[in-house]
């Protein structure tokens, strides 16, 4: 039988070669087809109990030949796994064993590994396990029975590359999260949590090193071959790695969370004090939305007593959730959630709330989560103004907790008891307060027009939410110019909270307030929280226009290009790698440089020593 392939004019099976065979779809030329031993001829076998016994023969002898048309085979069976990861037939014939063999002989032989193109077989490998045991349990209960944990944990170690180690991972993963299989993971539990760390923090430097920042022409040909599917082009490339390098972070840390929500292993993660903080920026990026990375990892530990007295201590980590808990992330309740848990146990209550308290206020009117909010934050507010027997260490927090109660018990029982007459002439008064401010605001008086409107704040009815809205936007604004980052992201946050109840649509929230509140975030420096804000204010514009203009084509406002742009650059995923590259470089050609100096100063000693000698002796 002859198969067709791609190959480039250069290609040689030396062990030097870059392995650059890239598969064409394969087709059978050998004229006795019912004889023909190929993987492709054997599935379209049309008789079913001679296809199942020889695609069983097949899978029992394919990890002891050496043939070149293995890699067709492992495409077309990885093609089958990725879109019918749910049908039993090829698991039932052997498949698990087979690939776990293969990921065996590939670690172990690395001389057989190195040949032609046998580097692509683990990496199918792997996939097609991971594939196969995602969804059905009894299909992970049979990978399992079949070996498959060690050969992949081998890839997971790194043993061949990070290529091979995203898709180990991927199969770990899927095979932890199963009640079923989870123990048959749990076996090798130190190392795995261990090396889960390992990757988690350091798999972006090592995606960067080792194939973003080379040349095209530095790069191993088979892992450039598997990012594009042989497409090539260097922009390509890089996006694929970018993702890949997003996955192999995230599926690292959903496998931790495997043995975190089941309390295994969490003083063993909990020890590691510096992964801890670096967890709420791992973040899955904009590319993968949907993962709860670092924040799903945090919410988790956030569950367990030993988890909530680790992460107590660490005021970065509470800075962080802080941060998250007042943005437009998609993990955003994953962090008050966080939060909440951490108020909710007595013994790491009072070390986190001078932090908390004045975030989480801010936060009271969320349709989803504001009444949880205010009790929690109240649940032991009575000792503090019935029986002053609750010391706080800040006033801080103990003005914004009056302040909170009595703007959610106090004053929506004067209110309850007012007529509608008493409501409109307290509406009046702060329309008319809220005028003055907007006059010393254009007359350039700041602190006066944030004043004017608190005033009005403390007399607009609670029930008039959209004038609250502007008001709180308007201090925002106020405190922007006056350059209080702080205090306009609290502003901002509340008006965002009443325009919406919730950040749930994009097209009801309050589109100054978001601008303003990314302006903020990006005085603070924090890139991350005002991209969101930037990305859910265009949203918000564009299902404005989409609702009221029909027919108007949107254009995104030149100034929120420009700070949209400035953000991408700052939180792209290799940001911090690229820069640690450049700080070492820098740093290497400055030893360089100081290194020939001391040489050329020793030199000319030597010199002016001999010269001297050779003066005192005439």
């Amino acid at each position: 039988m002859d198969m067709e392939y791609q190959l480039p004019q250069n290609y040689s099976t030396t062990k030097k070669t870059k392995h650059n065979l890239i598969p064409a779809t394969p087709t059978c030329t050998n004229d006795n087809y019912c004889s023909c031993s190929c993987f492709f001829c054997i599935v379209s076998e049309t008789v079913p109990t001679l296809r199942r016994a020889k695609i069983s023969r097949y899978f029992k002898q394919m990890p002891h030949l050496d043939d070149q048309e293995h890699i067709l085979a492992l495409n077309g069976l990885w093609k089958i796994a990725v879109t019918k990861p749910n049908d039993p037939e090829f698991p039932s014939l052997g498949i698990f064993r087979c690939m776990a063999k293969l990921i065996q002989k590939s670690v172990s032989y690395k001389d057989w590994l190195l040949r032609d193109q046998n580097m692509y077989i683990p990496y199918y490998a792997a996939h097609i396990i991971g594939s196969y045991a995602m969804n059905e349990v009894k299909l992970a209960d049979k990978a399992v029975k079949s070996n498959v944990v060690k050969p992949l944990i081998e890839l997971f170690i790194g043993k061949i590359s990070w290529v091979e180690q995203r898709v180990a991972l991927r199969a770990l993963g899927h095979l932890a999260s199963h009640e079923a299989t989870f123990e048959a993971v749990a076996e090798h539990e130190a190392e795995i949590i261990e090396a889960a760390i390992d990757i988690a923090s350091t798999c972006l430097d090592t995606v960067y090193e080792k194939f973003v920042s080379l040349k095209e022409s530095e790069r191993l040909e088979y892992q450039r071959n598997l990012l594009t599917r042989g497409q090539r082009g260097l922009e390509l490339e890089n996006r694929k790695a970018e993702e890949w390098a997003n996955q192999l972070q995230c599926w690292s840390l959903y496998l931790l969370d495997c043995f975190a929500w089941r309390e295994r292993s969490v003083g063993l993660i909990c020890k590691k004090k510096q992964f801890l903080k670096e967890l709420c920026g791992m973040w899955g990026g904009l590319a993968n939305p949907t993962s709860p990375a670092g924040l799903g990892l945090v919410r988790t530990l956030c569950h367990t007593k030993i988890g909530r007295e680790s992460i107590a201590d660490l005021k970065e980590v509470i800075v962080n959730l802080c941060n998250i808990s007042r943005s437009s992330d998609d993990r955003q309740k994953l962090a008050i959630e966080s939060l909440l848990q951490l108020l909710k146990d007595p013994f790491t209550r009072y070390k986190v709330m001078d932090i908390v308290v004045p975030v989480l206020v801010d936060l009271v009117e969320l349709k989803s989560l504001g009444q949880t909010i205010t009790q929690t934050l109240l649940q032991d507010y009575h000792k503090i103004k019935f029986f002053r027997s609750l010391n706080l260490k800040s006033e801080r927090t103990k003005r914004t907790l009056e302040e909170l109660w009595d703007l959610k018990v106090d004053r929506v029982k004067r209110e309850s008891l007012m007529t509608e007459q008493e409501i409109r002439e307290k509406e009046a008064m702060a329309c008319a307060l809220k005028q003055e401010g907007n006059n010393e605001f254009w007359l350039g008086n700041m602190e006066m027009a944030a004043m004017k409107y608190s005033k009005a704040l403390d007399l607009c009815p609670l029930k008039r939410k959209r004038e609250r809205v502007v008001l709180h936007s308007n201090r925002a604004q106020c405190h922007l110019v006056i350059g209080d980052a702080e205090s306009a992201v609290s502003d901002a946050s509340r008006a965002l909270c009443l325009s919406n109840n919730g950040y749930g649509t994009a097209t009801c929230l309050h589109g100054k307030s978001l601008w303003r509140r990314a302006q903020a975030y990006d005085m603070k420096g924090l890139s991350k929280e005002s991209l969101m804000d930037c990305l859910m204010f265009i949203s918000n514009r564009f299902g404005e226009t989409d609702r009221k203009r029909k027919g108007f084509k949107f254009k995104i406002p030149y100034y929120v290009a420009r700070m949209v742009n400035k953000q991408m650059n700052a939180t792209w995923l290799f940001a911090y790698s690229e820069k640690s590259r450049r700080r070492r470089d820098k740093c290497d050609a400055t030893n360089l440089m100081k290194k020939k100096t001391t040489t050329w100063r020793k030199i000319k000693g030597e010199f002016l020593s001999s010269r001297m000698l050779d003066f005192l002796e005439i």
